[in-house]
């Protein structure tokens, strides 16, 4: 069974997708194909793409911890799309966590903890230039509080010490100078 994805498709719809798509997968009822043509569908688009990756990164299937290279390709197919939303995805992730850690609310920061994790992973898996030039750019913004993710830092009102966590998350998956 395949999974058909309109042309323009809703957060929403992404998200419920998203999880048809994940059920399939777990259920070995869908080929890898499948798979890949159904994600990179869906990540064309911004709204594809935020509900696919906030369903798929908190999934409890298998395949969110080691992505196979039908879904790394898929993510590959829309660079642009794809290394925004991880770039914020690993910012935002690493200071949640420290956010809950604070609320005195460890398994909530263990879930944005793994939720981390998988971005990281997912940014070394599909090894994509936009990735490094974003996360260079918001770890810029992060530690001035100047430059182009200024206005993101503001809208979720991040303070220091947040987006020193940021930063360093961001400088973990940043390739060194050659």
């Amino acid at each position: 069974m395949s999974i058909k994805i309109p042309e323009t498709v809703t957060f929403q719809q992404a998200i419920a997708l998203t999880e048809s798509l994940l059920s399939q997968i777990d259920a070995s009822a869908i080929s890898d194909s499948e798979t890949a043509d159904a994600i990179a569908h869906l990540v064309k688009t911004e709204n594809g793409a935020r509900g696919f990756f906030v369903t798929y990164l908190i999934s409890d299937v298998s395949i969110a911890d080691n992505p196979p290279t039908s879904v790394v390709q898929a993510l590959q197919s829309s660079p642009d799309v794809v290394a925004e939303l991880l770039v914020k995805n690993l910012a935002m992730s690493a200071t949640q966590a420290m956010y809950h850690r604070r609320n005195h609310k460890e398994d909530m920061a263990e879930d944005s903890e793994r939720v981390r994790q998988r971005t990281e992973r997912l940014i070394q898996l599909v090894d994509l230039s936009a990735v490094y030039d974003r996360a260079q750019k918001l770890m810029e913004s992060a530690t001035t509080g100047e430059g182009e993710y200024k206005t993101f830092l503001e809208r979720w009102d991040y303070d220091a010490e947040q987006r020193q966590v940021m930063a360093q998350a961001l400088q973990q998956i940043i390739p060194e100078p050659r």
